[in-house]
């Protein structure tokens, strides 16, 4: 069970975990509750759970295993979700300071690159004063824009990866893309904290199995989700567990 956000020390705790962990041979299975974090960490996580499981672990999502967490779902075989669980986007979202160097929030990438280059292609195609434009431009680093781009392409291609080595194993990377289309294309879900569900999931190729909400297992999944919830709305910022092992992050060192 995974409950916080995703960072790169996850990957230690979390293989920490299944070091203490007797699996003797069995499959690993993920339920994961999380809003998202780093790609990169993400695409290691995928590999330490394949290495601990070699014919394959699957992913529960009681609630929400969104941006980055989505990423770790396409590396599983299989996706166990409710009808009201959550996957999303997967397109990077970018810290933001003001004029101060003070944090203001995060953007899309997509905004910030739709931004700079629509002002680029106005500012060119111009007759009058483009005075406007510049000081508009001067807002941006080309070296940012650059970085923010490989963002992008990194996100694509680890996704992309993770499900040609895996539930996707039989088709070409270009149609993994067109496949997984609502996960890359913002336009489609218009804005990165939406929800894609479970039909959208279905109907993308990934290897998704709706769960019945009346079951004895759902119940006993939701259970362990408002568990780790509450602990992690309460005093820590995120719990990797399993049947006997647990790693608890202070809340202090929560994510921003």
């Amino acid at each position: 069970m995974w409950e916080g956000t995703i960072a790169d020390s996850d990957a230690d705790m979390i293989e920490e975990v299944l070091q203490n962990t007797p699996i003797n041979g069995k499959e690993l299975i993920l339920v994961i509750n999380s809003p998202g974090g780093d790609g990169l960490a993400a695409e290691r996580i995928i590999n330490i759970f394949r290495s601990y499981s070699p014919n394959g672990f699957s992913v529960i999502v009681p609630k929400m295993a969104k941006s980055a967490a989505t990423m770790i779902c396409f590396g599983a075989k299989k996706i166990l979700m409710s009808k009201t669980s959550e996957l999303g986007p997967i397109d990077p979202q970018i810290a933001i300071f003001d004029d101060n160097g003070k944090f203001s929030g995060y953007q899309a990438a997509h905004e910030i690159i739709n931004s700079y280059e629509g002002l680029m292609a106005r500012a060119s195609k111009t007759k009058g004063r483009i005075e406007p434009y510049l000081q508009q431009l001067a807002r941006f680093d080309d070296r940012s824009i650059q970085r923010i781009k490989s963002a992008q392409a990194l996100s694509e291609s680890i996704a992309v990866k993770c499900l040609k080595t895996g539930c996707m194993s039989n088709l070409e990377e270009r149609q993994i893309r067109v496949k997984i289309k609502p996960f890359l294309d913002p336009k489609f879900t218009k804005d990165h904290g939406r929800p894609i569900y479970y039909d959208v999931a279905r109907s993308s190729g990934l290897a998704t199995e709706l769960a019945d909400h009346n079951s004895e297992l759902w119940k006993d999944v939701w259970c362990l989700y408002v568990r780790l919830n509450f602990l992690v709305s309460s005093s820590a910022s995120k719990v990797i567990e399993s049947s006997t092992e647990a790693y608890t992050a202070p809340a202090r060192l929560r994510e921003h």
